[in-house]
């Protein structure tokens, strides 16, 4: 009778179990109507379940949301407590902050260079650093915003800095070559440029006297291309200004070496 009464109980245990299972893969088409309301009641639960935690989350961003705003005005307030240290206003800073991102943004296109490019633009990365230098001399540069990026964009603008490679060009004969300071500078693996002759000129001093004569066999050392420099365009200047000169006074003593061409004119009534 025992066995009887345990066997009744785990039959109906069992079947309890049956009925609160639903097999997952099993098509809702193919429910019967105790199996789609168990199925209904999970979806439900899950629901239910996933409303639950998207109001805890709700919340927990709410609270953090409150915390950034009471971070955002302390560091409003402490910000405008250093500015009424140091002298200084919102406006003042923000010109500030405008003139240290130009040097950013610039640092930033001169690191996609390559090492001929920078060293061929080695005076515009001084005149950035200069730049630089002249913000760090002001008092706006200690603040917190700016003082660790200056620092890093000082390391930086000194890793830009690359040595010229050094050129040299060998003079050949002007019946072969057509060599000469004008000629040279206008080849295209030197200058593609003509009128840079002065930069040869006046990097080559040591050896050459007067720029319109070179010799076979000098080798020239050829400066990186570039606007010319105040000294450059200084001897250019006054080189013009010599073979202008030159050319005057030759024309003077041609002039005053030529034979009168003018003839004696009669007398008149045969005077």
């Amino acid at each position: 009778m025992r066995h009887l009464l345990l066997g009744a109980i785990a039959g109906a245990l069992f079947s309890v179990a049956a009925q609160q299972y639903v097999d997952p893969t099993k098509p809702d088409e193919q429910l019967t109507k105790a199996e789609a309301e168990l199925r209904i009641r999970e979806w439900e639960g899950k629901v239910a379940k996933l409303q639950a935690e998207s109001q805890a989350v709700e919340a927990e961003v709410r609270q953090l949301e409150k915390q950034l705003a009471d971070l955002v005005q302390a560091i409003r307030r402490c910000n405008d407590d250093i500015y009424a240290l140091l002298g200084v206003t919102e406006a003042e800073v923000e010109r500030f902050r405008q003139r240290l991102g130009f040097i950013e943004g610039r640092v930033r296109q001169y690191r996609g260079l390559s090492d001929d490019v920078l060293a061929e633009r080695r005076s515009e990365i001084a005149a950035l650093e200069a730049d630089l230098n002249a913000l760090r001399k002001e008092k706006l540069a200690l603040l917190p915003e700016f003082y660790n990026r200056i620092v890093e964009l000082a390391r930086e603008i000194r890793g830009l800095y690359r040595e010229p490679k050094v050129k040299t060009y060998t003079v050949g004969t002007w019946e072969r070559d057509r060599d000469c300071l004008w000629n040279i500078s206008a080849k295209p693996h030197i200058y593609g440029n003509p009128f840079q002759w002065v930069k040869i000129w006046q990097a080559n001093t040591d050896q050459i006297r007067n720029p319109d004569l070179i010799y076979p066999g000098q080798v020239l050392h050829v400066p990186p291309p570039g606007e010319k420099t105040l000294e450059e365009l200084r001897a250019e200047r006054a080189y013009y200004r010599k073979k202008l000169e030159q050319q005057r006074r030759a024309a003077e003593q041609l002039q005053q070496a030529a034979p009168s061409t003018q003839e004696a004119q009669p007398k008149r009534g045969g005077e």
